[in-house]
């Protein structure tokens, strides 16, 4: 499955990669799917976060930063999937977007302080995954009260070490 839906004009394009949790059950592309069951579920230990630098050049570049629970509790991220039929392709593109929520304070305070509007992804502890899901006769309202920033945790928060340049010959 593609992380990213494809653009219309041009699949190789990604376009969006990110639903806002607010709007994921109100508006296009995402309504339907949301309302229809087509959610899912990314597992993961640890999670990435990009920050914006200016260099002193002027030009931006983007800072990794690696986000650790450190406890090791099932955890997953809320995203939305479709299935794409185009033409160029001999079989149809599973793809999904991330649903994000407003950062929490550590990602605001630390990796985003320089963003207006902060966003981080939607984090499902292991036991909302059934609700997520839509498994047990739950309803998208259920699904939906789930989106919300996870505060009070006790994550670390490191920057990536950069990775070296090749040498020329």
């Amino acid at each position: 499955m593609r992380w990213d839906f494809p653009d219309p004009r041009d699949w190789r394009r990604p376009r969006p990669i990110h639903a806002r949790s607010e709007t994921v059950d109100g508006k296009e592309p995402f309504r339907k799917l949301f309302h229809g069951g087509q959610r899912g579920i990314v597992v993961f230990r640890t999670f990435n976060e990009g920050e914006e630098v200016v260099k002193p050049s002027g030009k931006t570049e983007t800072r990794q930063w690696t986000i650790d629970p450190r406890d090791g509790r099932p955890r997953g991220f809320a995203f939305v999937w479709n299935r794409f039929e185009i033409a160029d392709l001999p079989a149809p593109m599973l793809a999904c977007v991330m649903v994000t929520v407003p950062a929490n304070e550590l990602i605001r305070r630390i990796v985003k302080s320089q963003e207006t509007d902060p966003r981080m992804p939607a984090v499902l502890e292991d036991d909302a995954w059934s609700t997520w899901l839509g498994e047990d006769d739950t309803t998208p309202a259920s699904a939906k009260a789930l989106l919300k920033t996870m505060e009070g945790v006790n994550w670390q928060a490191a920057p990536e070490p950069k990775k070296p340049r090749p040498r020329k010959p």
